[in-house]
């Protein structure tokens, strides 16, 4: 597949993604940059661990700039500094080197993202559940209105 398609497709796959997808599809960029990073550390190469953290730093900021407090109080305000936390262990593990940050973490990130797959799965079932609630049994002597005489 050209550079071209590949671009088109990912394109398409992010504008035609549920919300609910699109934050999975991050939090899989943010382990995979932060991944990418550690090799960088692990090959001695500096490039690649700048970029890596840079990309992970960056989608972690955007997580916690689209925090809503009002709505999401503590849970919000909990991952808010966690996030927070993450963006500090990725900064000292760009200036030391420091491979056992970048791998905390990836696992924090792992972590969330299983969350967050666990609760998207819980909602859709929840949501699919009201519309199974709502079918009441046919009463065995009904006949509809149209067809009695």
């Amino acid at each position: 597949m050209s550079t071209y398609s590949m671009n088109q497709y990912q394109q398409n796959q992010i504008a035609t993604a549920s919300p609910e997808r699109i934050l999975l599809m991050l939090y899989d960029g943010a382990i995979r940059f932060t991944r990418q990073a550690l090799q960088g550390i692990e090959e001695q190469r500096p490039e690649q661990k700048r970029y890596g953290i840079g990309k992970a730093m960056a989608i972690i900021s955007e997580f916690s700039n689209s925090l809503n407090h009002e709505i999401g109080g503590k849970i919000a305000e909990d991952l808010d500094a966690l996030y927070d936390f993450m963006i500090r262990e990725l900064m000292a593990a760009n200036l030391k080197d420091d491979a056992d940050k970048l791998a905390n973490v990836e696992k924090l990130l792992g972590d969330l993202r299983q969350t967050w797959a666990e609760a998207i799965e819980l909602n859709k079932k929840q949501a699919a559940a009201p519309a199974a609630n709502f079918r009441r049994p046919v009463e065995e002597h009904y006949t509809p209105l149209a067809i009695s005489s």
